[in-house]
């Protein structure tokens, strides 16, 4: 239980004992704003018995009263939409953060997919490289070849032009050799 306490106090000249919970500040506050409203009421009209001063103080505290409940009331309707929908953004937030956390993971994923592809690229790379030096080497063999066959065709050539010409000599020493022996 909260620890009653008694505080003397003093409102338009006159001692009061109050009994609260409050801190000796608080009350010694709350004294000091009541005297304030009262001495602003007896100053505007100094005809005014303490009590009806006290009275009109009393009503003008309760109307700032009225005013701040009224405020009150006013400002716990605009944050009652907010507090309202702050279950709903929750579990929106909450959903969000899901569905990054799915997004993250889909992209880990789809990293090391391309890291795989990027390997298997390399690999290809140093493949069709490989080829590339072999297809240079077969096209110097193939020129190398082509050359040969070139020369061997000129050789076939010289050889055939031989042929020829010792066909046309053994033609014509059979010729003569018919000739010889038919005569």
């Amino acid at each position: 239980m909260t620890e009653r306490r008694k505080i003397d106090v003093k409102i338009d000249g006159r001692n009061f004992t109050m009994v609260g919970a409050g801190s000796q500040e608080y009350i010694e506050g709350l004294a000091s704003y009541v005297d304030k409203i009262i001495k602003e009421v007896a100053s505007k009209n100094d005809r005014l018995s303490q009590i009806m001063t006290a009275t009109l103080a009393a009503l003008h505290i309760a109307d700032e009263l009225r005013q701040n409940e009224k405020e009150l009331n006013e400002l716990k309707f605009k944050a009652k939409d907010p507090l309202d929908k702050y279950d709903d953004v929750c579990e929106e937030l909450k959903k969000s953060k899901e569905e990054i956390e799915t997004l993250n993971n889909m992209c880990q994923q789809y990293q090391r997919q391309i890291t795989e592809y990027d390997k298997k690229r390399e690999e290809i790379e140093l493949i069709l490289e490989q080829f590339k030096e072999d297809l240079e080497t077969t096209k110097e063999e193939i020129s190398q070849k082509d050359e040969t066959i070139k020369t061997l065709q000129d050789k076939n050539f010289k050889n055939q032009l031989e042929i020829v010409d010792i066909k046309k000599e053994l033609a014509e020493y059979l010729r003569i050799l018919d000739e010889e022996t038919s005569s």
